[in-house]
């Protein structure tokens, strides 16, 4: 801690114990050499309700897989070391708030005491300065402890709930004089193993949040009207859990108290398994729904809530694991529910959309879609693809605008703008592309992406089309173990949408059998790059011994190809259909 900074807690001590107000945000700001010397815009006033402040922490970003990684160190899952400079980043983006989420774990010393390392404590501190200085709001919590101890509450309730105080005792001592813009968030994503149900569950968070409660208000300073959150179990949003934790809101009646939980979408659209690869009708009532949920349930008692963490979980394996199109649509779904439910939302970031050394967007058409939704409804459009086969004579073709009250002002490509009336025309929500236009747009004579076209709105983001040339994906024979098989694959500028895979008898074959469509990514891979698509581990670990599989590729321009494997003991073969 610098001496200037030393000297601000001093003083905010001082004014504390005169009873005066603390120092205001940009107090600490200026002492950083900072941002700014005035309010920031957006900032809610020194003394704001909790609805005002989660307002004004909109919209938040997460700084994962760093100080929560289980590893010796913030680089053990990959990221680089935190930097101030990365979040004078974020803040330039537009976000207001950064949830840090950090696992205590490994840097803990035996009970009774658990003491926690003080060169892992004073990081924390560090960064969270850091971001204070750049003019976030914090979100600071108790992360991955949850699944490495805190699960073990039912079968070892008091060696956990004491180590889960002494934890919380430290932190709120560290940050007992940290300004108002940190706030504490219990547990991330509690579970329970052991327990006798849901009841018993709830009872158990309830006496988790209880206690990090009292002992947060009882250790004084800002921590005696520090906002703080609470989850609900697993942070779901479904109504039980969220009607469990309106009982502890209730219990105990305390306006300093904001409620919590994550979101990543309807599942089977999310990790692309069933066949579900768009972004359809079920899986946008599911975002309708739970934004729903949450603002009768909280917002409209007067109980503010963050969305700490929010994006599609088979992003956990790649973000190509849902189609682009398909995921802007989304995102922006999820950012307009949000705003109308006035939630804050946080986007949960592991290194995968920003590359933190560069400081870019890795995806910018992502973030463009993110950041718009912030603030104003944009167009989406049916597809944002076109597929024209290689030799062919491209139709006129259709893509269905979604327009959310704007006009279609242009269609451009490499900055030209093509002819309204010639090249395309708008009919009601019917952008139409003509077959001569796409044919020109089409003929570099390379397979894969010929141009993008740029459709801009009276408001919000552009949409944009993708024209691509191609022929019916090739595939070749293949041997391999049940470790995983990579079939050679000729894309021929097609892109795979998703696998079929049943038996000779007409049975679902592989994991998740409830479904003849395997997950992406995680049943099946495609590289284009490298010409293969791989059937992995997972997928043959769920293969009849002997049993023939028929599997069914489905590529996004309506091209499908059949193909056969067969597992003998850990040996697979793989022959076209």
């Amino acid at each position: 801690m610098s001496r200037s900074r030393a000297l601000l807690t001093a003083v905010a001590a001082l004014f504390a114990l005169l009873g005066l107000a603390a120092l205001p945000h940009s107090s600490l700001a200026a002492e950083a050499g900072g941002a700014t010397t005035g309010p920031r815009p957006g900032a809610a006033p020194v003394s704001a309700s909790a609805q005002e402040t989660v307002a004004a922490m909109q919209p938040g970003w997460n700084l994962g897989n760093t100080l929560d990684a289980t590893g010796p160190d913030e680089t053990s899952w990959g990221n680089p070391r935190v930097t101030r400079e990365l979040l004078r980043q974020i803040r330039s983006e537009g976000f207001r708030s950064v949830r840090i989420p950090v696992t205590w774990t490994q840097h803990q010393g035996p009970g009774p005491d658990h003491t926690i390392d003080a060169a892992h404590l004073a990081r924390v501190q560090e960064v969270v300065e850091w971001a204070v200085q750049e003019d976030l709001y914090v979100l600071l919590n108790v992360h991955h402890d949850s699944w490495q101890w805190v699960m073990d509450l039912p079968t070892r309730h008091e060696t956990v709930l004491n180590r889960f105080t002494a934890t919380w005792e430290q932190i709120a001592e560290a940050f007992r004089d940290a300004p108002p813009e940190v706030l504490f968030e219990s547990i991330n994503e509690p579970f329970f193993e052991g327990s006798s149900g849901d009841q018993h569950n709830a009872e158990l968070l309830h006496e988790l949040n209880s206690v990090f409660h009292g002992l947060v208000r009882g250790s004084g300073g800002t921590n005696a009207e520090r906002l703080l959150v609470l989850p609900t179990l697993h942070t779901s949003p479904e109504q039980e859990r969220l009607d469990e934790l309106v009982e502890t809101f209730d219990a105990l009646d305390d306006p300093g108290l904001v409620a919590t939980v994550h979101y990543y979408g309807f599942w089977p659209f999310s990790v692309n398994i069933a066949g579900h690869t768009r972004f359809d009708a079920t899986a946008e009532q599911d975002v309708v729904d739970t934004f729903q949920r949450l603002r009768t349930t909280f917002v409209d008692r007067g109980i503010p809530v963050i969305l700490g963490e929010y994006g599609l979980l088979g992003f956990d394996r790649d973000t190509g694991v849902v189609q682009q199109g398909e995921k802007l649509k989304f995102f922006e779904s999820f950012g307009a529910h949000a705003r109308a439910g006035d939630i804050t939302t946080m986007l949960w970031d592991n290194g995968q959309h920003l590359d933190r050394t560069a400081l870019a967007w890795n995806d910018p058409a992502l973030f463009r879609q993110i950041e718009s939704s912030w603030t104003v409804n944009s167009a989406t459009g049916s597809t944002d693809q076109i597929f024209i086969r290689a030799g062919g004579t491209p139709q006129d073709t259709t893509v269905t605008l979604r327009t959310e009250g704007h006009t279609v002002t242009s269609v451009t490509h490499d900055g030209r703008e093509l002819a309204a009336g010639e090249e395309y025309t708008v009919d009601g929500d019917d952008l139409v592309l003509n077959g001569e236009a796409l044919a020109r747009l089409a003929d570099s004579g390379e397979y894969g992406v010929n141009a993008t076209l740029s459709v801009t709105f009276s408001g919000g983001t552009p949409w944009e089309v993708r024209i691509l040339r191609y022929d019916p994906p090739v595939l070749g024979a293949a041997g391999g173990t049940t470790g995983g098989l990579d079939i050679p694959t000729e894309f021929r500028g097609d892109q795979l949408a998703t696998m079929e895979a049943v038996y000779a008898d007409g049975s679902n074959a592989g994991p998740q059998d409830w479904t003849s469509y395997k997950e992406f990514g995680a049943a099946f891979s495609p590289d284009a790059a490298a010409g293969t698509i791989t059937l992995t581990a997972d997928f043959f670990a769920e293969i009849r011994d002997g049993a023939a599989v028929t599997l069914t590729f489905h590529f996004w321009s309506g091209t499908t190809a059949s193909y056969e494997v067969t597992r003998t003991g850990t040996t697979v073969v793989g022959t076209p259909g």
